[in-house]
C-alpha cells in the first residue's frame, strides 16, 4: 500500500488521501458556489405574463383546498353537446381568463374547460409567508388536487374522467397530479419543465462564471452538479417553507395514459434538449412536438392553426372517444359502474404497482 506525507507530520494511505481530497473539494465547492445557486434559483425570469379579461356567462366558483384556503376558478361551458371536460393549468402569474386563447377552439368543439388560480395568484386566497416561484411545489399540487376534487363533486361531473391541458408551470403541476390520479385520462402540456433536468446544465454554466479555477471545471463530473443542486434545493425549502416536486419521477407514472408534450424550438429558458430529456422519462403512449422558432410560452402564437388542430385531435382521440360524457345539467350516479369504472379500477391498480 502506498503512503503519503501530508506535510502536517501525518502519514496517510493513498485511498485515505483521495477520500480527504474529495471531502475537501465538496466543502470547498459548497462554500464558494452554493450561495450563487440558492440566489439564482429564486430569481424570476423576465417574460410577459398573459392576463385575460372576464367573459360574460362563464361560471365563477369558489372551492377549498385540503389545508383550508379558498381558491377561485371559472367553469367555461362548451358550445353544443359536451364531449369532455378539461382541467386547465395556468402558467406562472397569469389569471384564469388567460386560458381562453388556448381553449376557444376546444370550447367550440364540445369541451368544457375549468381554469383556476392557485394560492397567492390572481383572486385566490394567499398563504401567509409563501412566495411562489416558477418551480413547482407541494402547494401548487395541493391546489390542483382541490380543483380536481371540485370537478368530481359537480352535479354534471363526468364519471369517465377528464383531460388535462397545462402551460409551463401549470403543465408541470398537471403531470404531478395526473401521476397520482387515474381520473385524469390524458395529458397535453406546453413548455413544461422539471427542476433537476433544468437546473444541472445551468449550474455547470454558473460554475464557469463564478469560479475561475478552470482545472476544477474539468474535473467536476456532471452528476456532482446535481448533488450540489439538491443540497441547494433543501436549503431553499427551509428558507421558503415549501417542498419542491420532482416532475422527472412523476412523468414516468403517467402511462398508460397518453401524453402530448409541446415545446418551443427556440425556448431560451427551458431548452429543447431539456424537454427531450424529460420526455425520455415518460413511457408510451407519448408524443413530443418541437415547434421551430417558438420561444417559451409562444408556441400557440407561432404554430397557430396547427397548434389548435393537434391539441383538438389529441383530446378527440384520447378523451371524447373513451369517456361517457353527460348532457349539461344531467345527474351523476353516486358510484359509476360498467366498463369505464372497471377501466379506472385497473388503472389505479397499475399506478399502485409502479
Amino acid at each position: 500500500m502506498l503512503w503519503l506525507w501530508t506535510g502536517l507530520g501525518v502519514v496517510v494511505s493513498v485511498p485515505v488521501a483521495a477520500l480527504l481530497l474529495v471531502i475537501w473539494l465538496h466543502f470547498y465547492l459548497c462554500w464558494r458556489y452554493l450561495g450563487h445557486v440558492v440566489r439564482i434559483f429564486q430569481e424570476r425570469p423576465l417574460f410577459i405574463v398573459p392576463r385575460g379579461q372576464p367573459v360574460p356567462g362563464a361560471e365563477d366558483v369558489r372551492f377549498r383546498t385540503a389545508d383550508g384556503l379558498t381558491l377561485v376558478g371559472t367553469y367555461f361551458r362548451a358550445e353544443g353537446p359536451r364531449r369532455g371536460v378539461l382541467l386547465f393549468g395556468l402558467e406562472f402569474g397569469s389569471n384564469r381568463w388567460a386560458c381562453l386563447p388556448y381553449c376557444e377552439h376546444l370550447l367550440a368543439h364540445g369541451y368544457d374547460v375549468f381554469a383556476y388560480e392557485s394560492r397567492n395568484q390572481g383572486e385566490s386566497e394567499s398563504l401567509p409567508g409563501y412566495d411562489p416561484l416558477p418551480w413547482v411545489t407541494e402547494y401548487e399540487v395541493r391546489d390542483m388536487e382541490a380543483a380536481l376534487a371540485y370537478l368530481r363533486s359537480r352535479p354534471d361531473a363526468d364519471p369517465g374522467g377528464i383531460g388535462l391541458f397545462g402551460i409551463s408551470k401549470g403543465g408541470s403541476v398537471g403531470i404531478a397530479v395526473a401521476a397520482r390520479d387515474p381520473y385524469v385520462r390524458c395529458v397535453a402540456v406546453d413548455g413544461v419543465f422539471a427542476t433537476h433536468i433544468v437546473m444541472v446544465p445551468y449550474m455547470r454554466k454558473w460554475f464557469g462564471i463564478y469560479n475561475n479555477n478552470y482545472w476544477l471545471q474539468q474535473v467536476v463530473p456532471l452528476w456532482y452538479y446535481g448533488q450540489v443542486g439538491l443540497i441547494g434545493l433543501r436549503r431553499i425549502e427551509r428558507l421558503r417553507g415549501c417542498r419542491f416536486v420532482h416532475i422527472e419521477k412523476c412523468i414516468h407514472q403517467l402511462a398508460p395514459r397518453p401524453l402530448l408534450m409541446i415545446h418551443g424550438g427556440s425556448d431560451t429558458y427551458v431548452k429543447p434538449e431539456m424537454a427531450r430529456a424529460l420526455f425520455e422519462r415518460a413511457r408510451e403512449p407519448k408524443e413530443l412536438w418541437i415547434i421551430d422558432g417558438a420561444k417559451h410560452n409562444q408556441n400557440l402564437h407561432v404554430a397557430g392553426e396547427e397548434y389548435r388542430r393537434r391539441t383538438l385531435e389529441f383530446f378527440d382521440r384520447h378523451l371524447a372517444k373513451r369517456t361517457a360524457s353527460l348532457v349539461h345539467g344531467g345527474a351523476v350516479p353516486a358510484s359509476a359502474t360498467g366498463p369505464v369504472a372497471d377501466e379506472a379500477a385497473i388503472l389505479m391498480a397499475r399506478l399502485m404497482l409502479t
